[in-house]
């Protein structure tokens, strides 16, 4: 690895307090605004758009989906991601991708970074003094990634030089990055965050969203006959004002998100001596907030083993605001946020709009792994409405 890919990665595997927070001022006004989301539905919609028709040629004479449907999820994911970090289509739909090809390959090495990184952050550091096996293939795997970034930011820089710009609405987000840092390292650094942590969040949040749709045929309907309220012709484009109508299918999510929690808590490493509720805890010691538990506890949720969507609509019963908590919380909330939950509504708006999801086999387990996931082949059935 180079030593500036080096440096970028270290830089992400381990940043923390004033130098994690002076990258964040940098990127987060762009890529929280709701204009910049906005920017990005049709391209979404079109990836999307993709996606379903790449599922309909993919199931077998009953309508299932294949085994490895949670991988195709993961390319649609990537896909998406990709157009947003990097203002390109990586090409992760088609139907030719083999296990060598570089979407895949994409793909495998997120899920081993992200899926490492706890291991690298939390046990004895000593790839800091010494290249550690793991470690080494860490950073051998994600070096081809680094510079697959740098090949579309630098090809975005050169765009940028004969573009003609009249007002920050003709940038695309990683323009307006580079335009107003004029740095592409910082913009590595942004799309790297967004892809090794989005690929894999996502994907295994749609999985656990489908698999939930597909088993609870009631609510499914809920958001069907709700999707087809506000998007009466599926022909049409999706407007981001349309989606904020979706009030039913938002809950469902949430309801999800509540009971199966995809992020299993959210850690902190306190920067300095702190009490939490009468003990004392030092400084560098990692604290998490264990999601997968307290969505479902009596204390904070009124009969926490129902799944009912209705609950984040109404007022009455008990129902705590960190409940569901999928993105965190605080100063370092998820950076990709919005555009995660613009993919997820784009997919079921476009998904349910004209499918029923059925599921015909042996009921899925969720596992603890690094995520809270359906364990298992997702064979989805899907029925034309």
């Amino acid at each position: 690895m180079s030593q500036s890919s080096s440096g970028i990665f270290g830089w992400w595997l381990c940043s923390h307090g004033e130098k994690w927070r002076s990258f964040r001022s940098k990127v987060q006004r762009p890529i929280l605004q709701p204009q910049t989301v906005k920017k990005y539905v049709a391209p979404i919609e079109t990836v999307t758009e993709d996606f379903i028709k790449y599922m309909e040629n993919a199931r077998d004479e009953n309508g299932d989906l294949p085994h490895e449907f949670d991988n195709d999820i993961h390319r649609w994911s990537l896909e998406c991601i990709g157009r947003v970090a990097l203002d390109t289509r990586l090409g992760c739909l088609s139907s030719e991708l083999t296990k060598e090809s570089e979407p895949q390959r994409i793909i495998d090495a997120a899920k081993f970074a992200l899926r490492n990184v706890a291991v690298l952050e939390l046990k004895a550091p000593y790839w800091r003094y010494i290249p550690t096996p793991l470690w080494t293939k860490y950073v051998n795997n994600m070096n081809f990634f680094v510079e697959l970034c740098s090949k579309y930011i630098n090809e975005a820089l050169e765009r940028l030089k004969t573009k003609k710009v009249t007002s920050e609405n003709d940038l695309s987000l990683l323009e307006r990055v580079l335009k107003s840092e004029g740095d592409p390292k910082i913009a590595t650094i942004m799309a790297l965050d967004l892809i090794l942590v989005g690929i894999d969040t996502i994907s295994m949040a749609v999985c656990s969203i489908l698999y939930q749709a597909a088993t609870r045929g009631p609510q499914q309907e809920k958001m069907a006959e709700e999707i087809a309220r506000v998007f009466p012709d599926p022909s049409k484009p999706i407007n981001y004002g349309d989606l904020d109508k979706l009030h039913y299918t938002k809950a469902f999510v949430r309801e999800v998100f509540r009971m199966y929690s995809t992020v299993i808590g959210n850690g902190r490493t306190l920067q300095e001596d702190d009490v939490i509720c009468g003990y004392h805890i030092p400084k560098g010691v990692q604290v998490v907030f264990p999601t997968i538990v307290t969505g479902n506890m009596e204390q904070f949720v009124s009969n926490p083993l129902e799944f009912r969507p209705e609950r984040w609509l109404e007022n009455d019963g008990r129902l705590h605001s960190f409940a569901s908590l999928p993105y965190g919380f605080g100063a370092r909330i998820c950076l990709g946020r919005r555009f995660a939950d613009l993919e997820i509504q784009v997919l079921l708006s476009k998904l349910i709009r004209r499918y029923r999801l059925e599921y015909h086999h042996e009921p899925l387990d969720y596992a603890v792994t690094f995520m809270y996931a359906p364990d298992g082949p997702l064979r989805l059935r899907m029925i034309e409405r």
